[in-house]
């Protein structure tokens, strides 16, 4: 995963399964908020998704809350990942606003 905490951009899989956990999710319950998020834009298979779950635990930005019904693993994203969040939220609205000047400028 190329996603980095230190200034850096996310991915947009990334910064969408960290939104996505602002409510506590399962692994298809996240899968379905991206695709109807996006549209169906952007539809995950399982191992892309849960290699990111993965991932992402491993750096401590979400946590297994617990399980539901049976086997389902929840996760919830942590203090840490919404921190991770604000920032990529901070870097895309700066993003926008560099692009809308330089394009206004330039009709």
């Amino acid at each position: 995963m190329r996603d980095h905490g230190k200034g850096g951009a996310l991915t947009e899989v990334t910064f969408y399964i960290l939104l996505s956990l602002y409510q506590q999710r399962h692994g298809y319950a996240i899968m379905q908020f991206i695709e109807e998020r996006t549209a169906g834009r952007l539809v995950l298979g399982a191992g892309t998704l849960y290699g990111a779950l993965s991932a992402l635990e491993k750096k401590g930005w979400i946590a297994v809350q617990g399980s539901s019904g049976g086997r389902k693993k929840e996760y919830g994203i942590t203090a840490l990942g919404r921190e991770i969040a604000q920032r990529e939220l901070e870097r895309l609205r700066e993003l926008e606003r560099t692009a809308a000047e330089i394009m206004e400028q330039n009709k």
